[in-house]
């Protein structure tokens, strides 16, 4: 991966599912995506073998992590260990980043790379 500034706004963003769009940034250990979420939208309950770090920027996100729902607010940070099963919704609209380690190889197989 080159080592140069980035401005997240020119990354492309890509609509993952209904509702979620996400600008991503793949290094060589980690992904970061920066989303921008609708409200009301369920995110499936899902897992995956990364650990995963929610960071709510604005609005609000009910996270559900092993059948415990937890409303998280502009500032706060939550760790999903891997493999935990995790689904949630936005109430209001949403931005937030989630890091991922390792690499989302399937999110880097459809990333769209800042021009």
């Amino acid at each position: 991966m080159p080592l140069s500034p980035m401005t997240i706004a020119n990354v492309p963003e890509q609509t993952v599912i209904e509702g979620y769009h996400a600008r991503m940034v793949h290094s060589e250990r980690m992904t970061f995506v920066y989303w921008r979420i609708e409200p009301n939208i369920l995110l499936p309950e899902h897992h995956h073998p990364h650990e995963q770090v929610t960071h709510i920027l604005e609005g609000s996100f009910h996270l559900v992590v092993n059948g415990v729902t937890h409303k998280l607010h502009a500032g706060d940070c939550f760790v999903i260990p891997p493999n935990a099963v995790h689904s949630g919704f936005a109430p209001v609209p949403c931005r937030l980043l989630d890091v991922f380690a390792p690499v989302r190889e399937d999110y880097l197989a459809t990333w769209s790379r800042p021009q």
